[in-house]
Order: C-alpha cells, then sequence, then structure tokens
C-alpha cells in the first residue's frame, strides 16, 4: 500500500513539474508576439501597452528583439524605444551603441530614442551619422543636434553642404539639385549660431543661383547676427544684407 502511495506521488510531482516546466513565461509570450507582423497601428498599440505594463520585466526580451535581426525591422524600431521608455537614461549607454549598427533601421531607432531621452552627450555619434549612406539616418542626426541646441557639431553640420549625398544629380546637364535636408542644413546652421558661416551666407544670398533656399539663408543670417529684414521682398532682403556686409563681414 505504502508503495503504490509512494509512486503515485511521484506520479503527480512528476506531472506537475512538467507543466510548470512547458507553461510559458512572460518572455516567451512577448518574443512570439514581436515575432509577428501586425496589420493594424491598434494592433502595435496593444503590444506597446502589454509589454510598458511588464515594466523591468520586459527589458531581457526587448534587448533579444534588439540584437536579434530574424525579428521584423518596425518590432526592433519599438523595442528600442520602449528600452528607452522602461529604463530611461539608463538605457542610453546601450542604445548608443546601435548608432554604429549595420540596419539604418536601428541607427535611426538609436537616434530618434536617443532624442527622446534628451542625451547631448552622444556627440560624436550624432556628428559621424551626419555623413551615413542613409539620407533618413543623416536627416535624423541632423534634427538631434538641432532640437538638441548642441552648438559645438556646428562645422560639422556645415560641412553638409559639401557632401554630394545630400544633391540630387541630374544626367542630362550634369547639375546638382539640392535636396530638402540642404535647407534645414542652412536653418540648423543658423540656430546653432555658426559664426564663421557668416561671411559665406552673405555671399550667397546675393546670388540667384540660391533662390530655392533664400528664405533659408535670410533665416540664418537672422539667427547668427540678431538682426532681419523689414520688409520680406526678395530685392529688399538683398540690399539689407548688402548694407550689413561691411559691419558683419568681421565676425
Amino acid at each position: 500500500m505504502m508503495k503504490r502511495f509512494v509512486a503515485a506521488t511521484l506520479v503527480c510531482i512528476s506531472i506537475n513539474s512538467f507543466a510548470s516546466i512547458q507553461k510559458p513565461t512572460s518572455e516567451d509570450v512577448l518574443l512570439k508576439k514581436f515575432s509577428q507582423t501586425y496589420k493594424t497601428n491598434q494592433d502595435y498599440d496593444n503590444l506597446k501597452k502589454e509589454t510598458l505594463a511588464l515594466k523591468s520585466k520586459a527589458v531581457p526580451s526587448l534587448i533579444k528583439v534588439m540584437k536579434d535581426g530574424n525579428y521584423p525591422d518596425k518590432n526592433r524600431w519599438m523595442a528600442t524605444f520602449l528600452l528607452g521608455k522602461i529604463m530611461g537614461d539608463k538605457s542610453a549607454p546601450f542604445i548608443s551603441k546601435f548608432t554604429k549598427h549595420p540596419s539604418w533601421v536601428m541607427r535611426m531607432a538609436s537616434l530618434k530614442t536617443l532624442l527622446a531621452l534628451k542625451q547631448k552627450q552622444y556627440v560624436s555619434s550624432y556628428q559621424e551619422l551626419l555623413k551615413d549612406n542613409s539620407m533618413l539616418v543623416r536627416s535624423q542626426a541632423l534634427s538631434n543636434i538641432r532640437e538638441l541646441k548642441i552648438s559645438e557639431a556646428a562645422p560639422h553640420v556645415w560641412a553638409m553642404l559639401y557632401d554630394k549625398r545630400n544633391y540630387h544629380s541630374n544626367s542630362k546637364d550634369q547639375k546638382h539639385k539640392r535636396m530638402d535636408i540642404i535647407k534645414n542644413v542652412v536653418k540648423t546652421v543658423g540656430e546653432l549660431q555658426f559664426k564663421k558661416a557668416t561671411n559665406p551666407l552673405l555671399t550667397m544670398i546675393q546670388k540667384d543661383r540660391y533662390n530655392d533656399i533664400f528664405e533659408e539663408l535670410n533665416y540664418a543670417l537672422s539667427q547668427i547676427t540678431g538682426v532681419k529684414p523689414t520688409k520680406n521682398d526678395k530685392e529688399a532682403v538683398r540690399l539689407f544684407w548688402k548694407s550689413k556686409e561691411v559691419s558683419f563681414k568681421t565676425i
């Protein structure tokens, strides 16, 4: 009788142990959900809410998703942002490593998350990504510098004017047309008050070939010098800056 009781007990213990082993953990469940591709924004919102509800328990899963290229790009992007949301500033050193990731999506995600966390200390990373092969990444690096007001990066921003990748090449006449990013470069140079740009900006605003960025040139000069034309007419604006050349070209 005793032998039967012991045997039955061992069987119950074995069954319970097997069941506990087979029971999926919250990490398993989360990783499975991050492995899926969703069709609606509501699905992504639900995943976001579920992840945030787990708080620090979600961190190991988020790190795995970020590191593993088998997960959908959009989910890896979300994992990066959510890691920053959950861990705050403590996540920045880890997230900053992804600014050098082979995938432009992860470089972009890291930049956006670092901006959301207001991380100004990764200046060298932002500056380096101003020369990234991806236009989207270059634009985001520029946004980080501009929004975080990183004035020491101004020379690197100015250098973007000479990067051929920021221009459309016309195969017919071999001319290069400025992309929209150039407008943001000029405005950022002004907002960062890069005084060394004053002389070339004063020269550029007088030339018709820069008409496509005329407003941005005017804005940048006003930001750097602290004065601005009272009239919006193009010729009046040019005359205004012409009259200021002597005083401001000594800056």
